[in-house]
């Protein structure tokens, strides 16, 4: 009876603990008793005392103030002077930018659902809806990928002159310059069902909707630029680029080159006092056509023109491509799809201050205003492209699985391919999820700079083993370049997407765990704020305030942890009870064991977590997937829980938990202070590691979805583009896969009677002495011969005269 009493007492102080951010003399106050409760049963004795002594001893040192600040906060406030790694002013804008969202509840340990589930169903208005079902369906129409890519190497007049008339360089503009304005879910809705059809032609109308001049002068131009560039942008009489990369500045872009001098020319006939630019430039989309070019540079002051200081810091400009000295046109080949990318350059190219986007007072700004707006594209474009594929694979990969036969037996049959599926279904449901979320968040006049970054990089990963698994599947039908190749290019091009944007390696392993920490940490701000304090009395008040609050905060976080793991979850939060309410626990519990373990770390490795990428990357893994699981649930309970999508809601919340449980236990096999990660281990995974990966049964539910017409296989690739008719092949392919639909009862019935074709004969003559025999209808056999045709035209691919290649 007293170990039960003892077990409950313990559970009961665990649960209290994990609920309420007690005081630290109370937490201590809780240890004591729960150990002369062991002392007075006899259980603990010598060993007990000396416990209730450190208890004692710990009540002193941290439980009176006056104490507490000199012996504890100061020490601690001088090692973190000390530990504090050196940070860029670059670092510092980039750390800063955006805000937090969602991900500060994952954070912290102890997510509010009910404020995820409150936020509302992204929507699309009625004339975003009428844009898509109108000029973006025309557009579509009217784009042939293989002649853009191959033949024309570019996309063709009347698609350019479309594209620029129907406000496609203008969702972001508002209705007031003659812009779309349209809502970050329409936005990536548009992009999402022209990279159904065209990877170039989503590029060509993403980049100037992302970061690039029209992003920029809606936040910082003046009035007067303003005025001038966004009826022209939004009329597609300028065509806009943002030119960024260099040579010798990639990833590492505030170390740019490209310098701005403050100088006297003459300009229009009068001495102005402007800046004499030199660049160069690379990677840039539009550039070789970009009638305006945005531009981000160093900008100097050696004559003191404007004031004392002569680095002025990162400055953004507009630059008329004509202006004397500029030179665009030269084109890259980014693995030959088509979108116009290329260097350009700027040889003692003069501009007024004017041409500063924001004016003069923007000087020294520019850094700050590209990572503030790159936190919004970036959480759009390319994770609407990503899902784009993924549907698009989803929808072609299972018709393509449903029509090909091997061994008489349709190849979505077989479990290996049933794996490749599952994946493709399962990936391409948690990006569309994904996209839904981070779009609300961004309409809701959220800027979450983590999440956006979240989406980018997991979601184009995604896409990477979603067109894999598609290429897989397809054999050498993906492999053939072609007219009929719906899936080459986009293979080709997952580099690209992988790359730009923010490098993936570099976005996991560097910026989504080490801004993460800053901004969504409590009190991880106000820690760094204090040690940067010059008077030490008011560093140590306010380092000492946070610090306490920062150990009940942890304290609640590894009380959480250990008792959510050792009752495997059972006790954690859910908003709702049905087949998702594990889900929601468990994802409560590793946010619980999340926060406890990076709290951990900053504290143990401090400055040093910095250079230890692969231990920030295994956290950005962590906070991803926690973050890729609620935009699954939340998805499901907007759709009002659809029962025909449950296979896949199951799948999803099972794959991305199992990361999340790898991603943590990665880090303390890993964690270089060995006695610190058995503690870890002690806290996250008391009783071992018990997620595991979708079993077989689960991966062919998912997979038998995609291979079989219902309204859930509709809902999951639903807004990409459909061509009707024999002439596309995705129009054959679909209609290859409804007379294989319609003739397969025929074809179980001439199996049944040991019927099957041979080829000792055409399969016509088969079919007509099926007929011959009373065993087919006329009908039947017409619908026979049919789907064998339409399935021979869907599986076909190209070949070419030899003389294509001389």
């Amino acid at each position: 009876m007293l170990w039960i009493f003892l077990l409950l007492m313990f559970v009961g102080t665990l649960y209290l603990l994990a609920n309420t951010r007690l005081s630290l003399q109370i937490w201590l106050g809780l240890l004591a008793l729960f150990d002369i409760v062991l002392m007075t049963s006899g259980m603990s004795g010598t060993l007990g005392f000396i416990l209730l002594l450190v208890i004692a001893l710990f009540f002193v040192l941290l439980g009176i103030d006056e104490i507490r600040k000199k012996t504890v906060s100061a020490v601690i406030l001088k090692y973190i002077r000390k530990a504090l790694p050196p940070m860029s002013q670059t670092e510092r804008d980039a750390v800063e930018a955006g805000s937090v969202w969602w991900d500060a509840e994952l954070f912290q340990g102890k997510p509010e659902w009910n404020k995820l589930l409150s936020a509302p169903k992204p929507q699309l208005s009625e004339d975003e809806q009428a844009f898509l079902d109108g000029p973006v369906e025309v557009l579509c129409g009217m784009l042939d990928d293989w002649q853009i890519n191959h033949e024309l190497r570019d996309l063709n007049p009347e698609t350019w002159d479309y594209i620029k008339k129907n406000g496609f360089f203008a969702m972001i503009i508002p209705k007031a310059y003659g812009g779309l304005e349209f809502s970050a879910y329409a936005h990536s809705c548009v992009i999402q069902k022209i990279a159904s059809r065209s990877g170039a032609a989503a590029v060509t109308v993403m980049v100037p909707n992302s970061l690039g001049p029209a992003e920029l002068l809606l936040s910082y131009g003046t009035d007067e630029q303003k005025e001038y560039y966004l009826p022209r942008l939004a009329r597609g009489e300028e065509v806009p680029c943002f030119a960024l990369t260099g040579p010798d500045a990639g990833s590492d872009a505030g170390a740019i080159p490209d310098t701005g001098i403050v100088c006297k020319q003459d300009f229009n006939g009068q001495e102005t006092v402007g800046l004499l630019l030199n660049w160069e430039k690379r990677y840039i989309t539009l550039g070789p056509i970009a009638t305006v070019l945005g531009l981000a540079f160093h900008v100097y002051d050696p004559d003191h023109l404007l004031g004392e200081d002569e680095d002025l810091g990162i400055t953004c400009a507009l630059v008329p491509a004509d202006t004397p000295g500029v030179e665009v046109g030269r084109r890259h080949d980014p693995l030959n799809i088509a979108f116009l990318n290329g260097p350009n350059q700027g040889r003692d190219v003069f501009i007024p201050l004017d041409w500063i986007i924001g004016g003069q007072e923007q000087i020294g700004k520019g850094w700050r205003m590209l990572v503030e707006r790159l936190s919004i594209g970036r959480g759009i474009s390319l994770p609407a492209l990503s899902t784009a594929a993924g549907k698009f694979c989803s929808d072609t990969t299972g018709t393509y699985a449903r029509v090909r036969k091997q061994f008489r037996t349709s190849i979505g049959r077989f479990e290996g391919v049933e794996e490749a599926l599952a994946r493709i279904g399962g990936l391409t449901y948690i990006m569309d999820s994904t996209v839904k979320l981070t779009t609300t968040a961004l309409d809701q006049g959220e800027k979450p700079a983590v999440l956006t970054a979240i989406a980018k990089r997991y979601m184009t990963e995604s896409m990477r083993q979603v067109v894999n698994d598609a290429m897989d599947v397809h054999g050498g039908r993906g492999i053939c370049l072609g007219p009929s190749n719906y899936l080459g290019r986009t293979y080709q091009s997952i580099p690209v997407a992988i790359t730009v944007e923010g490098a993936n390696i570099l976005t996991r392993s560097m910026m989504i765990f080490g801004q993460g920490a800053m901004r969504c940490h409590p009190y991880l701000q106000d820690e760094i704020a204090a040690a940067s304090m010059d008077d030490s009395k008011q560093a140590i008040e306010a380092f000492d305030t946070a610090l306490m609050s920062h150990l009940a905060y942890t304290y609640a976080n590894a009380s959480r942890a250990m008792l959510y793991g050792l009752t495997g979850g059972l006790l954690a939060d859910s908003p709702i009870e049905g087949p998702t309410e594990r889900y929601f626990k468990q994802a409560s519990r590793f946010s619980a064991a999340f926060s406890a373990m990076a709290d951990l770390s900053l504290l143990i490795l401090g400055g040093a977590l910095k250079r230890k990428e692969s231990i920030s990357g295994r956290f950005a893994d962590a906070l991803a997937y926690l973050y890729l699981t609620s935009a699954v649930l939340k998805r499901f309970e907007d759709d009002k829980r659809p029962a025909g999508e449950l296979a896949l809601v199951h799948w999803s919340c099972q794959y991305c938990l199992y990361q999340v449980q790898q991603a943590l236990d990665g880090i303390i096999r890993n964690f270089p202070v060995r006695p610190v990660a058995w503690k870890m281990r002690a806290l996250v995974f008391p009783l071992g590691r018990h997620m595991k990966l979708p079993d077989d049964r689960l991966t062919h539910q998912v997979a038998k979805l995609l291979i079989e017409t219902s309204e859930s296989r509709d809902h999951l690739v639903e807004g990409i583009y459909q061509p009707t008719g024999e002439t596309e092949i995705t129009g054959r392919l679909h209609h290859a896969m409804a007379l294989s639909v319609q003739v397969e009862p025929i074809e179980r019935k001439l199996k049944e009677l040991g019927e099957v074709y041979t080829p000792a004969m055409s399969y016509e003559e088969w079919a007509a002495s099926l007929v011959a025999k009373g065993l087919l209808s006329e009908q039947e056999r017409d619908l026979l011969q049919q789907a064998r045709q339409a399935v021979r035209s869907a599986v076909m691919v190209d070949d070419f005269p030899g003389s294509e290649w001389q």
